[in-house]
């Protein structure tokens, strides 16, 4: 089985031997690799929709994993009990979305002994609510696919209460700084770019709505100043 390479990074976080929850599963096909590479000794397939759902049952049957590759028709993790998984993967949604699947399912949440999450936007509002309800953030990845950057990470439960001492971190994650990530670097200077250029374009306009779009710009511009220095200490 082969799956992209934003979802083996995912994958790559997982404890191996872990009894997994793979959220929003689609086709299945994270699932299996799960299976098919030894990483998970047990998947629960979840997805919301029959259609994906049925596709995955179908997949999972022809790879011969059935035994092993559970599939429910779940919002969220709705329908999975505390205690029945160990690792909660969650990948290929929104930021706010994937907050939403953890706050619906809290009990679930606490009994996993870790999350492994990719949230393809507003990163910042997953990793501000891990520290709101206890959890640290232990590893970090990002990686380019198909000229998109994805950013993925795992979290366990912190002893005390965890919270990043600036912004900046929540931005664009306190250990891809820390580690100097090179994929982060490409990216702030990528995005450096843009902002400049939507910021040029906005001073020549000078409507009410422009000058506020004006301060939001100059904000995520002070943030990704802040994040390239660290690639200079």
């Amino acid at each position: 089985m082969q799956i992209s390479k934003r979802l083996g990074a995912a994958v790559a976080l997982v404890t191996k031997n872990n009894r997994v929850a793979d959220i929003g599963c689609d086709h299945a096909y994270t699932s299996i690799y799960l299976v098919e590479n030894k990483i998970a000794s047990k998947v629960i397939a979840c997805d919301i929709n029959k259609g994906p759902l049925q596709r995955a049952k179908e997949n999972i049957s022809r790879y011969g994993y059935s035994a092993i590759i559970e599939t429910r028709l779940s919002d969220g993790a709705k329908k999975i009990e505390p205690g029945e998984v160990d690792t909660l993967l969650v990948s290929g949604m929104g930021g706010g979305l994937v907050v939403k699947i953890l706050s619906d399912s809290k009990e679930v949440v606490e009994s996993c002994s870790e999350l492994i999450l990719q949230p393809q936007s507003e990163i910042f509002l997953v990793r501000k609510y891990l520290h709101e309800i206890g959890y640290q953030i232990t590893d970090e990845n990002m990686v380019i696919d198909e000229g998109k950057y994805y950013v993925m990470m795992r979290a366990t439960k912190a002893d005390g209460h965890q919270r990043y001492s600036d912004e900046v971190r929540y931005q664009y994650g306190a250990l891809l700084l820390k580690n100097k990530n090179e994929i982060l670097y490409q990216f702030l200077n990528k995005e450096k770019g843009t902002y400049e250029s939507i910021l040029h374009k906005l001073l020549k306009m000078q409507t009410e709505h422009s000058k506020k779009r004006e301060d939001e710009v100059k904000q995520q511009l002070e943030y990704i100043v802040e994040g390239l220095r660290y690639y200079e200490m």
